[in-house]
């Protein structure tokens, strides 16, 4: 079987990649994650998915190298990683009673052959009408400063939603098994 090659450290993407129970090992690649002027929130995503890819394709030959990358919209705004409790309590206040779109970009390159099988998986969130009390209550306990949209779906962060929409709900938490798994098929991987 080729190898797996996961190109992040990301506990939440390896944690989803997990449930293929399919062995592999994850590296973070060294890229400027940067949008180019002009680029639309798919083009990155799509972009530094490739790129992160690519990135480890040198040192990783033989290999089918997973790239993910994720960003959250509300309205022609991209809502980064919050980082601090007041920048998540701001991107909470913002999402109130809207919907935040998540789209996650996703590359799978055959690191032997340059084959790249690229796509970008989109979700949406419908936000509840969140009080400032709420928003409060629900950082304190989750702390999800790492998280696009500063929310953990996996977690106390679903209680945040009115409704989703999508295709994957593994999407929403960064990196869409059900495409992935349409990738690895086509590369010949037996999954299960």
């Amino acid at each position: 079987m080729r190898r797996l090659l996961l190109a992040s450290s990301s506990k939440y993407r390896q944690e989803l990649l997990s449930r293929l129970r399919l062995p592999f090992t994850s590296c973070a690649p060294a890229i400027d994650e940067t949008p180019h002027p002009g680029e639309s929130a798919e083009q990155l995503v799509c972009r530094l998915a490739a790129q992160k890819a690519q990135a480890l394709a040198e040192t990783h030959p033989d290999h089918l190298i997973i790239g993910s990358d994720q960003v959250a919209t509300l309205g022609d705004s991209i809502l980064g990683k919050p980082h601090t409790f007041e920048r998540a309590r701001r991107q909470l206040q913002a999402a109130s009673g809207t919907t935040v779109r998540f789209l996650t970009g996703l590359a799978l390159l055959d690191s032997r052959s340059g084959r790249i099988q690229s796509d970008c998986v989109p979700f949406t969130v419908h936000f509840r009408e969140l009080d400032d009390a709420r928003i409060e209550r629900y950082l304190q306990l989750e702390q999800p400063y790492d998280c696009a949209g500063s929310f953990k779906a996996e977690g106390l962060g679903i209680s945040l939603f009115r409704a989703t929409e999508g295709t994957d709900v593994t999407s929403l938490v960064g990196l869409p098994l059900i495409r992935l798994v349409d990738m690895l098929l086509a590369e010949g991987v037996e999954v299960p």
